[in-house]
């Protein structure tokens, strides 16, 4: 039996303050979300639960500051920063990535099955990249913000 392709690093603490670049695509790249037309993303009720919900999570969780984020028609990129300062109590454990990004795939699936997408299903897992440099940010801020633009060559474009 092949083993699977362990996606997070090893021995990193994935709730310890810092700066995530997250990927989440949807099982085999299906548009669920909506469409882009001439370089804007045109979100349908899916699409539009999906982006609610990532606004839920950043309101959830006050550690989390939200940096920019998209959701094309099959997939949502995420920039986001933890940050241990925001959270008043000790006591309050903050959650991992992944844990977080659980949270968001959960609620945000019930939310479009509920709507009456019930074929909806997220891609297993998600990509993440910590970001370590200031060029590193701007470069993938900029990547999501022009992520609409740039659709007609996005990697992630697959299934129409």
């Amino acid at each position: 039996m092949q083993s699977r392709k362990r996606n997070r690093m090893l021995n990193y603490d994935y709730s310890q303050d810092g700066i995530y670049f997250i990927t989440v695509c949807t099982k085999d790249r299906r548009h669920h979300f909506g469409k882009v037309h001439y370089a804007e993303v045109y979100l349908n009720d899916s699409g539009l639960i999906a982006k609610r919900q990532i606004l839920w999570l950043a309101e959830q969780y006050h550690y989390l500051d939200l940096h920019n984020f998209v959701v094309m028609p099959n997939h949502v990129h995420l920039l986001f920063q933890i940050d241990r300062s925001k959270v008043e109590s000790e006591e309050l454990k903050i959650k991992t990535v992944s844990s977080l990004m659980g949270d968001y795939k959960t609620t945000s699936s019930k939310a479009i099955h509920l709507k009456g997408n019930a074929g909806f299903r997220w891609q297993r897992s998600f990509h993440d990249h910590i970001v370590r440099s200031k060029e590193a940010y701007e470069k993938i801020f900029q990547y999501i913000s022009n992520n609409p633009q740039n659709w007609e060559k996005d990697k992630f474009r697959d299934e129409e």
